[in-house]
């Protein structure tokens, strides 16, 4: 077989079948789907994942205590806007509950949401600026215990700033959601728990029962075919028009609903809220912007990197190009009202699963959501908060699952002290500060075994570049990830490698986790690849 033809697939080429399961990876596989074959896969998929990101792109705006409709602006931008630029194939773009923190500490710290919105347009300058740095291998320097206390500490937070509309708070009549203006996570839930709407509440739980049944194995074919989430708020539309007809006390109040404008009549200038330039010289905004640069950045990039893992056509996506596109979709969204956005795992494993085959998944949902926002707004206005706070519930719960923590402590004391410190710091300051600790704490480590062993990678090859000889160091840290990665990404194809770590004493689990990640995906570029002395990965999910 040619070189070429283990050329990793690019935009605009057509991506073969994935291999049957009874056979193995090595087999080729001629693709002769035609290209409206292949559309009618990615309209599927696009429908799947429009039914998943429309209560998502509700729910994460009510999380950021920002407009419920600034997270439709940015999940039609991300569809329409950054699918056609992306390199990648099958990730899908935007609003994240792991952003949710940053929004809704930054409008309050701001004072009003115009405001965020220019820290939000910089933000996405400010990713283009890394793209130009080429500074895609961002994600390879932060050691995966802070990453994972990172998304636990979001989860956390998520879950306790949705208790009050669970428990029946409804929305403000300004900006500011619950919890701010001074009032803190812990006393909102207070102040809701002292009045709790039963009939709020009782609908919570059936959203909240239907959300972890969906999650047993028994019903992966009901998860296949329905979306929770869709299913969530299809129940609380039904439980929210019945309510009333059990007892007039049960009705969900008005305030407790989603509260959409119409853009009939001119309505669509209210909800395109335009950035507050006057205040460009405001450091308090080039700090927001800065901290929403850095942390979109890495949430993006560790979502390309699994959605890469995911791809049943082992396609890769350039990580720079992640980068161009992600600026490109927070500017204009920024521009236009939306919130900030980040490339999503959970909405590009719903567009796998659904079949999607090329990037026209991702733009066909930009596409549904603007069909949505158009003609369906009324039946928008029906849904249930309560709804919406038990899907972010229920993602705070699978975030900071317990079972994440037990993972982390049979990893070892290097992996599990950093994630702790780091969980415990971004709840106790901000993201940002909480994030530089745990990376001082990990630094710690690093410089204890670096002052114990001294590490490196040695690399030696035959005069043919046929055969390949890895001896990893003595010590190995997760500093080495990017040397490492680039070696292994530079093997020729056909190569017969050998990755030798007897002689280690340290291996870094990031480092544990390229290798075999490696491993499992060698064959696709007939590499022959062998592991020697390399431990099985530690850290595996329980849910």
């Amino acid at each position: 077989m040619s070189s070429s033809a283990a050329r990793p697939l690019r935009r605009g080429d057509q991506p073969p079948p994935p291999p049957a399961p009874a056979f193995s990876a090595s087999i080729p596989y001629d693709f002769d789907e035609s290209v409206r074959g292949t559309w009618a896969h990615d309209t599927r998929a696009g429908l799947v994942v429009f039914l998943v990101a429309l209560p998502l792109c509700l729910g994460v705006a009510l999380a950021s205590g920002a407009p419920l409709f600034s997270g439709l602006i940015t999940g039609i931008v991300g569809g329409l806007v950054v699918s056609r630029i992306s390199g990648s194939q099958l990730m899908v773009s935007g609003p994240a509950a792991g952003l949710t923190a940053i929004v809704a500490s930054a409008i309050i710290e701001l004072g009003s949401y115009p405001a965020f919105l220019l820290a939000v347009v910089l933000g996405g300058v400010g990713q283009l600026l890394l793209a130009a740095l080429r500074a895609g291998v961002l994600g390879y320097f932060f050691p995966s215990s802070v990453i994972k206390g990172m998304l636990a500490a979001i989860g956390l937070t998520i879950l306790l700033k949705q208790l009050p509309y669970a428990l029946g708070a409804g929305l403000p009549t300004d900006t500011v959601r619950v919890g701010g203006e001074g009032v803190g996570m812990v006393e909102a839930i207070i102040m809701a728990a002292t009045d709790v709407h039963w009939g709020v509440l009782a609908l919570t739980a059936l959203s909240l029962a239907i959300l972890f049944a969906w999650d047993h194995p028994a019903l992966a074919r009901a998860k296949r075919l329905m979306p929770a989430p869709l299913v969530v708020v299809g129940a609380g539309l039904l439980m929210a028009a019945l309510l009333p007809r059990l007892s007039p006390a049960l009705a969900v109040p008005s305030d407790a609903l989603v509260q959409l404008p119409s853009l009939a009549d001119g309505g669509w200038r209210a909800v395109l809220v335009a950035p507050d330039w006057s205040r460009l010289g405001d450091s308090a905004i080039w700090t927001v912007a800065l901290t929403l640069t850095l942390v979109a950045s890495l949430e993006t990039l560790l979502s390309l990197e699994a959605t890469d893992k995911l791809d049943p056509f082992k396609r890769t996506a350039s990580a720079n190009r992640e980068l161009v596109a992600q600026g490109v979709g927070n500017s204009i969204s920024g521009l236009l009202g939306g919130l900030p956005m980040t490339g999503v795992i959970v909405r590009s494993a719903a567009n796998i699963s659904a079949g999607g085959r090329t990037w026209r998944a991702a733009w066909f949902h930009g596409l549904f959501l603007v069909v949505a926002v158009a003609a369906l707004t009324p039946l928008l206005n029906r849904i249930p908060l309560a709804a919406l706070a038990a899907i972010l519930v229920h993602t705070g719960w699978k975030l900071a699952h317990p079972s994440t923590f037990r993972s982390a402590l049979r990893v070892g004391p290097t992996y599990y002290l950093p994630f702790v410190i780091t969980v415990v710091a971004i709840l106790a300051t901000d993201l940002l500060v909480g994030i530089g600790i745990g990376i001082a704490v990990g630094a710690v480590f690093v410089l204890w075994n670096s002052y114990s062993h001294a590490y490196y990678l040695h690399r030696e090859e035959s005069a043919d570049r046929h055969h390949v000889r890895l001896n990893l160091a003595e010590d190995v840290t997760f500093l080495n990830k990017v040397r490492i990665n680039e070696a292994l990404e530079a093997l020729p194809s056909g190569a017969i490698v050998t990755v030798d770590g007897s002689r280690s004493k340290y291996i870094d689990h990031d480092v544990i986790e390229i290798l075999h990640d490696f491993h499992e995906r060698a064959t696709t570029r007939q590499i022959t690849f062998r592991l020697i002395g390399i431990p099985e990965p530690r850290l595996a999910s329980d849910h």
